[in-house]
Parts: C-alpha cells; sequence; structure tokens
C-alpha cells in the first residue's frame, strides 16, 4: 500500500469527513476480495497524484461491518468520492486507474 493511503475504522472516517478541507476518496474493500486486489495498484497510483490535494483512505468492511448499510454499499470494491463530507460520486466494481481519475475530474481535482 502507498505511504499515501491510510488504513481507516469508521470512527475516524467520521472524524476525517467531518474535519477535512479536500475532498476524500475512500476506497471499501475487504482481504478477501479479489477484485479488491486487483484494484489496489490502481487507488495507490491515484493517491500518489493526489498528494497535497485530496485524502485517499481505505477501510475493510470486515473489519467495519457497519459501514455497507451506511453507505450503501451494494458490492466490494466501492469507490466514494467526499467532499464537505458529502458524498459527491462512487465506483462500484473493479475500475481502472482512468476511471477514477475521471471520478476525480468531475469534482475538479486535478491528477
Amino acid at each position: 500500500m502507498s505511504q499515501h493511503v491510510r488504513d481507516l475504522n469508521e470512527a475516524a472516517l467520521d472524524d476525517e469527513l467531518r474535519q477535512a478541507k479536500e475532498p476524500i476518496l475512500v476506497d471499501f474493500w475487504a482481504p478477501w476480495c479479489g477484485p479488491c486486489r486487483a484494484m489496489s495498484p490502481a487507488v495507490d497510483a491515484v493517491a500518489e497524484k493526489l498528494a497535497g490535494e485530496a485524502k485517499v483512505y481505505k477501510i475493510n468492511v470486515d473489519d467495519n461491518p457497519s459501514v455497507a448499510p451506511r453507505f450503501n454499499l451494494r458490492g466490494i470494491p466501492t469507490l466514494i468520492l467526499f467532499k464537505d463530507g458529502r458524498e459527491m460520486n462512487r465506483l462500484v466494481g473493479l475500475s481502472s486507474m482512468e476511471q477514477i481519475v475521471a471520478l476525480l475530474r468531475d469534482l475538479r481535482v486535478a491528477v
């Protein structure tokens, strides 16, 4: 995992969503999920490019079971982009780096 991606639990995510001035991209994943593992390098690469402009976090849905119903997760991996504490956009399923970048461009985040 990249030095620019941090693992969070649900309580820490709540704190980040309340306090962050920059956009937050959260990767909801599980260790047994093949597509989650396959997408991890793309998330890491995007986090490297976003350093200083946005925060990138990972939340293990197995360790934080209440996040799935709370964020209406229908499958993993799911990437959710937050700004000012609100969900702005999401990608569900295995996504390419280009798809992740496009998600961020929608918010005019330079990648």
